[in-house]
């Protein structure tokens, strides 16, 4: 029933790259229908256990609230390959932290369907046990999956950066996770239930989009709760 009433209120967007159409999914996805491939960036599994050995004690059940998004992720595309693009673990023991619950949701998802892990900053080396293919990008087509943005790249569709956008609205304004893309290349939010963000007026985006001489043609895809709100960078607000 939930399924249901979520795919009635999902208002899809368009997100296309070079000569690509992908549909940008208000949980923060791209899905290729042509290839039948959905894109998920940052995942970050086991942050909160990661904080919680450090003395900051977060609800443990980042992992599990990950997992449920993806599930309705894929019940809804019936993906034929999921690629996950890096920093899908927080550390190199997230693995280890893994709840026997959830690494069984992980490998539930997997089933009837193909599934690989690039290696981002934080997880490296997959951890052991779990089920996929590791690989430190993929090419398909013209695109190419990664998880650091490189400078220059074109046909690229990375994570690493957390983008979210600041938009005024009629209350005042919000902070929201955003793909952002200038047609030629996109940088997808983080997927993770406790993953941050960072604004899209900061410099760490300069070298990906142009730097203080932006083009209009930039466009932060804003997450809503039931749509994607395509916005020009112009329009949104430094922090």
């Amino acid at each position: 029933m939930r399924h249901a009433a979520r795919r009635h209120l999902r208002v899809e967007a368009v997100l296309s790259i070079l000569d690509v159409d992908f549909v940008a999914d208000p949980l923060g996805a791209l899905f290729w229908r042509e290839e039948r491939l959905l894109v998920v960036a940052d995942l970050h599994f086991e942050k909160g256990s990661a904080f919680a050995a450090k003395g900051v004690f977060l609800p443990p059940y980042d992992t599990a609230a990950t997992l449920v998004s993806l599930a309705q992720l894929i019940a809804y595309y019936e993906p034929r390959c999921v690629v996950a693009l890096g920093d899908s673990f927080h550390d190199g023991a997230a693995g280890d932290r893994m709840s026997d619950a959830d690494r069984s949701g992980v490998g539930g998802l997997q089933q009837g369907r193909d599934w690989i892990w690039i290696a981002g900053n934080h997880d490296r080396e997959l951890p052991r046990g779990l089920s996929g293919e590791a690989r430190n990008e993929l090419a398909v087509g013209r695109m190419t999956f990664r998880h650091e943005p490189a400078a220059g790249a074109i046909g690229e569709i990375a994570g690493h950066l957390h983008p979210v956008a600041r938009v005024a609205g009629r209350g005042g304004s919000v902070r929201r996770r955003s793909f952002v893309s200038d047609g030629a290349r996109c940088v997808l939010p983080a997927f993770g239930a406790f993953a941050g963000g960072l604004n899209l007026h900061d410099s760490a985006f300069d070298p990906l989009f142009g730097g203080p001489a932006r083009s209009f043609a930039i466009l932060a895809h804003v997450m809503g709760r039931s749509a994607v709100y395509r916005v020009p960078h112009r329009l949104c607000l430094p922090d």
